[in-house]
């Protein structure tokens, strides 16, 4: 191992890592065992996400609101996301990844009882808030991962984890649709069987995930925290309502102007503080930034492709000439199931490609099977077998952009980091699902089948479909760009080998980055990689 750069900037220096322990024994078991509760975890919080989108019509009805008061059952939860989700990724970080994911997982459940029980949209609304913090179990899963799983497996694991998330999503469709396919449905159903998981998810970790053994300590960035909050609150509140407010009014155009200018004040504010939330070189360290930009992208595809397929299954043929006439129940199992299943089978492959060649090819491999996927739809959407085979393409895709992520996170930042750098890129992710639902809205909106039946609502025109999927086929093009011209090297800058180097078992940044099977940079700067 070369020796350390020269010194940077001061930063919290984490304990040593004990070594994983070695394939085959006890340990194994104990390894097998912790990624499976955490998997668990991935699931529920990708479910949270979802298990609302097939049911807020009846929402509307049940709580009798309007459309526009409905839809912020989902907005509630992608804005708590946004807020406590880097938050409490740097809370774990600094206190302890398992105490912290308990807590998450113990106001989950709260969250999940509260909105299974009340019968009022402003309780259901702060039920989903609170659902809304589970966001941050994800970026503690893979934290955790990476100090129980020797590098060589890391990257699998890390895939497992990230292949349950993409499940979730996709089961959680189906699980809503089958408790609300009776003569008389309750709403209320879908969040007693997220009570249940969260329950089942909670035994898991206690039981199965081991104690945190590597803490930083140090404050907690207040001021950071409240002005990346105000920033992703003011940028995420115009995305998910601008289609009820308009696109050009004030409202909408004066919360995206707010969230700029709040985003100066948080760049301000953390290159100021001494111990801030958020690095701001490792949130603009190359690898890191273009995989932020990837989960933007691979988001925004994942969700067109679920609330595309979904309404385009349930299109009355008879009336509007495309369509399948599905129920909510048979748009999910026939539909969407398939390319869930897809990814949850994809993803471990996605992790051994990673192992094998790097996140790099990984995600340029998702970019083409996406890209290729959205093209298929866009060509042919009115058989059910080319729906069902493009949305396998693209679980294809998201399976594997989901295992390469994380491994490109994990290669590029030191261990003290890993929470928070996995918390912006999960916030991402979420920001691209948040503007996927936007567009498709927006765009099945704004073109309408012509003379309908007197009392048949307003209907999409088949080519706002056709344009939703070839917007998406893009975007999932994009990331193929984002991959080949900003992932060339996957090195540890000098400022995070600083702070890994002096461990037991080496610098853990330069193994994390050797799991990912990318060479050091030839940048002079950059430490060099244990090879």
């Amino acid at each position: 191992m070369s020796s350390a750069p020269p010194p940077g900037p001061a930063s919290p220096a984490p304990t040593p890592p004990t070594a994983p322990a070695a394939s085959g024994g006890p340990g194994a078991r104990g390894t097998t065992a912790t990624v499976f509760a955490l998997s668990l975890a991935a699931m529920v919080v990708s479910m949270m996400q979802t298990i609302v989108v097939p049911i807020l019509g009846l929402i509307q009805t049940s709580l009798h609101t309007t459309a526009a008061n409905a839809s912020w059952v989902t907005t509630a939860t992608l804005l708590s996301a946004a807020v406590f989700t880097p938050l409490l990724g740097r809370f774990g970080d600094q206190h302890g990844k398992k105490p912290t994911l308990i807590g998450v997982l113990v106001v989950l459940i709260a969250g999940t009882v509260l909105a299974a029980t009340t019968h009022s949209l402003l309780w259901l609304i702060v039920g989903r808030v609170l659902q809304g913090a589970a966001t941050a179990i994800f970026p503690l899963a893979l934290s955790i991962l990476r100090e129980e799983v020797e590098p060589r497996k890391l990257p699998g694991a890390m895939a497992v984890a990230s292949g349950a998330f993409a499940f979730g999503s996709g089961i959680a469709l189906v699980a809503t649709g089958l408790l609300t396919s009776g003569a008389h449905p309750d709403y209320r159903s879908a969040f007693w069987l997220a009570t249940g998981m969260a329950v089942l998810v909670l035994v898991a970790v206690v039981t199965l995930v081991p104690a945190t053994r590597h803490k930083t300590g140090g404050r907690t960035d207040v001021l950071g925290t409240l002005t990346l909050a105000a920033t992703l609150v003011l940028l995420l509140l115009p995305i998910t309502q601008g289609h009820e407010w308009g696109w050009s009014s004030g409202r909408t155009i004066g919360t995206f102007a707010g969230s700029v200018v709040m985003a100066a004040v948080w760049v301000l504010v953390e290159r100021k503080v001494r111990e801030p939330l958020v690095d701001m070189r490792m949130f603009v360290h190359r690898p890191v930034l273009f995989a932020n930009l990837a989960g933007l992208l691979v988001g925004f595809g994942a969700f067109v492709l679920f609330i595309g397929v979904s309404y385009l299954a349930q299109m009355p043929s008879a009336i509007v000439g495309y369509g399948f006439d599905a129920s909510v129940l048979r748009a999910s199992v026939e539909y969407l199931l398939p390319s869930t299943l897809v990814s949850l089978i994809a993803a471990p492959v996605g992790g051994q490609l990673v192992r094998r060649h790097g996140p790099r090819a990984v995600l340029v491999l998702a970019a083409l099977a996406g890209a290729a996927g959205f093209g298929w739809l866009v060509a042919d959407h009115g058989h059910s077998f080319s729906v069902i085979g493009s949305g396998a393409l693209v679980g294809v895709a998201i399976a594997f952009g989901y295992a390469a992520m994380p491994a490109i996170i994990v290669g590029s930042v030191p261990h003290h980091q890993t929470g928070i750098a996995n918390g912006i890129n999960s916030i991402s992710r979420s920001t691209g699902s948040a503007i996927g639902s936007a567009v498709v809205t927006t765009v099945l909106a704004s073109k309408t089948v012509p003379q309908l039946p007197p009392g048949v609502p307003a209907l999409p025109a088949q080519s706002q479909y056709t344009l939703s999927f070839a917007i998406a086929g893009v975007a999932l093009a994009l990331v193929a760009v984002v991959a080949w011209l900003g992932l060339r090297h996957i090195h540890v800058a000098p400022h995070h080998a600083q702070s890994a180097a002096g461990s037991a078992t080496g610098s853990a940044a330069g193994a994390d980055a050797e799991a990912t099977g990318e060479g050091a940079s030839a940048n002079p700067g950059a430490a060099p990689v244990s090879r």
